[in-house]
C-alpha cells in the first residue's frame, strides 16, 4: 500500500490506532495501521480517534450523553418533543423548544419526553426565554420545571440575570458526603457578548439570593451555597446563529468568552475549570465540529440544520425552503418579542418576504406613526400584508395582549403607535406560526429562523443521502457531523507530524449509519 493510500486509511478509520515509523530519510512513515503489525525501531503510535472522545468528557459524565453535542432548543416547539427523545437515543443532549409557549402546552410536552425516556436518560432539558413583554411568564415557567423535575434549562435571550433562573440554579445546589457542592439544576446560559456571559459564570448576586430567601423561595442553606459556585456551569458560546444574534464570529466570540472566564475566576475566586464553554452558530459541517473542538469547546450545539429534520416542528413547506437555502440567502428582520427595542433576528430570505415586509413596519413604528396617520398607500400595503383590515388586526391583537400585559393593553388604547407595535409585533410572531403550520397563502410571510450555516451544509450533504429532507434525523446529522469530524482531527493530528495530508483528505462525504452503531 503506497503512502497515499496509507495515509487516506489512517483518516478514513479513525478508531484504528496508526503505528509510525522515523526514517532517516522521510521522517515519519505510517508502519501500519490498526496495531497488528510487530515492532519497529523508532516507533511512533497514535492511538484511536473516537467522535465520543471530542470535546470535554466531564461534560458528558455530568450530563449522562454519550457524545458532547447538543441539539438546540428552537423556540415554540419547533424543537419538538420527538426530537428531544431522538437526540438523547442517539447519544447527544437535546432540548426541547419550549419558548413561547403556554405553560399548559409545556407541561404535556414535559410529560411527553419522560414518558417516552427511562429514568437513566438524563440528558435533556427545556428552554427558558427572557419574556419582559409577559410579566410572571418565567415565574410560571420556572415554577413548571421544578415540578416536573427539569434539571437542564438552557436560557436565551437573557441580556442579565433574573431572579427567576437564580432561583431556578439556587434550589438544585446541596452539599455532597466530601463536603463539595452538588449541582442538581444545570443552566446552559446561551450568550454572544462576554458582558453578558460573566454574570451567569459568577456566583449569584447577594441582593437577589436575599430577596429569594426573604420571599421563602430558597433556603439560607441554598443562598450560601450560590453565593460560591457560578450561576451557570455551561456556557454556549452564540455565534452567527439563525434566530437572536449578535452576528459575532465564532473565532472572535468563543477566545472573548474564555478570557472571561479567567476574568471572573481571579475576580470572584470561582474554580475557572468548572465552567465549561460550548460552542453554537455556525456548526453545520464536520470541519466547523472540528474546528470548535480544537478551540477547546467543551460541547457544541446545533440549531438551523435540525430545523430541517424530519423530527423538526417546522412544516413540510419550511422544511422544503431551508433545504433550497445557500449560505447568503438569510438577513435580519425585527424580532416580534423586543420589536420596539429594535433588537432583530436572523432568518431566512429566500422565498419569503418576511424580513422585508417586517423591516418596512419597523420603520413606520420609529417614525412615531399610527395606521392613522399614515399615507394611504401605507394603509394599503399594510392591511394587505396583515391580510384584514387593521381594526380587525387590532381587534384580534388586542384580546391576547389583555390577557398577557393588561398594562400594555390599556397604553395602547390611547396610543396609536403602541397600536401600529403591537400589531406589527402580531404578524411577526404570525410568521414563525404560518411557518410552522404550512399555512399554504401565507407563504411570502413565513419567518424560519436561520444563520449562513443552514446553506453550507445544504452544499455539504448535496449529492448525499442527507439532501431530501425525509433523510434528515438529528441522529443522521450528529453522527455525520461527529464521525467526520473525528476524521477531520486525525487528518490534522497526521499533518502535524509532518506527514504529506492532502487538502482533499478533509473532505467527509455523508453516509448512512445503522442505529446500532
Amino acid at each position: 500500500m503506497g503512502v497515499s493510500e496509507n495515509l487516506k486509511r489512517a483518516i478514513a478509520f479513525p478508531r484504528e490506532k496508526v503505528t509510525l515509523a522515523r526514517t532517516p530519510s522521510a521522517g515519519l512513515e505510517i508502519h501500519e495501521i490498526d496495531g497488528r503489525a510487530g515492532a519497529v525501531a523508532n516507533q511512533v503510535d497514535l492511538p484511536p480517534i473516537y467522535p465520543e472522545w471530542l470535546g470535554d468528557r466531564l461534560f458528558a459524565h455530568t450530563h449522562g450523553c454519550r457524545f458532547n453535542y447538543v441539539v438546540g432548543e428552537m423556540a415554540r416547539g419547533i424543537a419538538t418533543t420527538r426530537m428531544v427523545v431522538e437526540a438523547v437515543r442517539a447519544g447527544c443532549v437535546g432540548f426541547y423548544g419550549s419558548a413561547g409557549l403556554s405553560p399548559d402546552v409545556i407541561e404535556a410536552g414535559l410529560k411527553e419526553i419522560k414518558s417516552q425516556l427511562t429514568p437513566q436518560q438524563t440528558a435533556w432539558g427545556a428552554n427558558l426565554i427572557h419574556s419582559p413583554q409577559q410579566p410572571g411568564y418565567e415565574a410560571r415557567v420556572v415554577d413548571l420545571f421544578l415540578s416536573e423535575g427539569v434539571k437542564r434549562v438552557s436560557a436565551s435571550a437573557f441580556m442579565k440575570l433574573s431572579v427567576e433562573l437564580v432561583r431556578y440554579t439556587a434550589v438544585g445546589l446541596s452539599r455532597a458526603p466530601d463536603g463539595s457542592i452538588r449541582r442538581d439544576n444545570h443552566v446552559f446560559a446561551k450568550v454572544s457578548r462576554a458582558e453578558v456571559a460573566e454574570p451567569f459564570m459568577s456566583p449569584a448576586p447577594a441582593k437577589l439570593l436575599a430577596e429569594l430567601v426573604a420571599r421563602g423561595a430558597i433556603t439560607a442553606e441554598q443562598a450560601d451555597l450560590a453565593s460560591k459556585v457560578p450561576v451557570a456551569a455551561e456556557i454556549t458560546a452564540e455565534s452567527d446563529s439563525g434566530g437572536h444574534t449578535d452576528n459575532r464570529p465564532a473565532s472572535v466570540l468563543f477566545p472573548s468568552l474564555v478570557l472571561a472566564r479567567d476574568r471572573v475566576a481571579a475576580r470572584t475566586g470561582v474554580d475557572a475549570n468548572a465552567i465549561r464553554i460550548g460552542l453554537a452558530g455556525g456548526i453545520s459541517t464536520p470541519m466547523a465540529v472540528a474546528a470548535a473542538f480544537q478551540m477547546g469547546a467543551a460541547y457544541v450545539l446545533t440549531g438551523s440544520v435540525n430545523q430541517s429534520a424530519v423530527e423538526s416542528g417546522l412544516s413540510e413547506a419550511g422544511r422544503r425552503l431551508l433545504a433550497k437555502a445557500g449560505p447568503a440567502d438569510v438577513t435580519m428582520a425585527p424580532a416580534a418579542d423586543m420589536f420596539e427595542q429594535g433588537v432583530e433576528v436572523q432568518v431566512l430570505k429566500r422565498g419569503t418576504l418576511f424580513a422585508m415586509r417586517g423591516k418596512r413596519l419597523h420603520t413606520m413604528y420609529r417614525s412615531g406613526a399610527s395606521y392613522e396617520s399614515l399615507p394611504q398607500k401605507d394603509r394599503d400595503w399594510l392591511d394587505d400584508v396583515l391580510g384584514e383590515p387593521f381594526d380587525a388586526a387590532w381587534q384580534k391583537t388586542h384580546a391576547f395582549i389583555l390577557q398577557s400585559n393588561p398594562a400594555e393593553a390599556a397604553r395602547a388604547e390611547t396610543d396609536g403607535n403602541k397600536r401600529l407595535a403591537l400589531v406589527a409585533r402580531r404578524y411577526l410572531f404570525m410568521g414563525a406560526q404560518w411557518a410552522r403550520e404550512g399555512t399554504p397563502d401565507r407563504e411570502m410571510d413565513y419567518q424560519i429562523w436561520c444563520g449562513p450555516a443552514m446553506g453550507v451544509f445544504n452544499e455539504w450533504v448535496a449529492g448525499s443521502f442527507l439532501e431530501p429532507t425525509e433523510n434528515r434525523t438529528v441522529k443522521q446529522i450528529a453522527w455525520n457531523l461527529l464521525e467526520g469530524a473525528a476524521q477531520i482531527t486525525r487528518a490534522g493530528q497526521l499533518r502535524a507530524l509532518g506527514l504529506p495530508v492532502a487538502p482533499t483528505d478533509y473532505t467527509y462525504i455523508p453516509r448512512q449509519f445503522a442505529d446500532a452503531e
